[in-house]
């Protein structure tokens, strides 16, 4: 596959990349901080708790969204013409790479000790299972996966890399989206952990592998999360992890 180009426009951070990041950590650490004071003002507005959840990330990922798109734009676009010339190529890779991620975070699951669900995992599953999908799959499936390949991918990768070694970026990556999936209540617990580990990783490699290629990691994070919906949706309520 062509690499993209190494001009510094595509890879030199800018005033939204700031604005971006400084809305995600503020948010974030205001969920950390007063996210119980945010809760009770949602469920004024949602007499439904799994509503308000979803506002309040419908809210967050808006919010950053906004910056990531009008960053990264030209990026994806070109990024989206690279894919275009080869697309049996895109169709065929993006089924075999979520195949590796399951792979991965099997044998990563299987080391630290065997399965555990993450505050965020358990929330994820509380709003699918009480909001309806067309309101979750453009959260879950289109909004959140670009935001979060923008960050812990374009960013923490594709610029960061102008100044520090790609190697140390790609952990950086690896740690950080899987860290910032966990934080909690149950902290940085490697089972919970693992899941995001395997799938850190192996968004990481096909960002690199594919030239620093935004869009097809994006396509690859939106593929499995669609997955995950689907599966949820598929499953009656009773048979899953209370």
């Amino acid at each position: 596959m062509g690499t993209l180009s190494t001009t510094a426009s595509p890879y030199k951070f800018t005033a939204l990349d700031g604005l971006a990041v400084a809305v995600y950590l503020g948010f974030t650490a205001y969920f950390l901080l007063a996210g119980e004071t945010l809760n009770q003002l949602m469920l004024q507005l949602f007499a439904n708790p799994a509503t308000a959840s979803y506002a309040v990330n419908a809210i967050f990922y808006a919010g950053v969204g906004i910056f990531a798109v009008a960053s990264a734009w030209r990026v994806a676009g070109r990024d989206l013409k690279i894919l275009g010339t080869r697309p049996w190529f895109t169709l065929g890779m993006v089924p075999l790479a979520i195949v590796v991620m399951l792979i991965v975070t099997a044998l990563l699951v299987a080391a630290f000790g065997g399965a555990q669900s993450s505050e965020n995992q358990l929330g994820i599953q509380g709003m699918l299972q009480q909001v309806p999908a067309w309101l979750m799959v453009p959260l879950l499936v289109i909004l959140g996966p670009f935001v979060e390949e923008y960050l812990f991918r374009h960013l923490l990768i594709g610029k960061l890399s102008r100044y520090l070694n790609i190697w140390i970026c790609c952990v950086i990556s690896v740690v950080v989206f899987a860290s910032i999936h966990v934080v909690g209540r149950e902290g940085l617990a490697l089972p919970a952990l693992a899941p995001y580990l395997g799938m850190a990783v192996v968004l990481v490699a096909v960002y690199v592998w594919t030239g620093k290629n935004l869009m097809f990691s994006y396509f690859v994070h939106a593929a499995k999360n669609l997955m995950a919906v689907v599966l949820i949706y598929a499953v009656p309520p009773e048979l899953l992890p209370s």
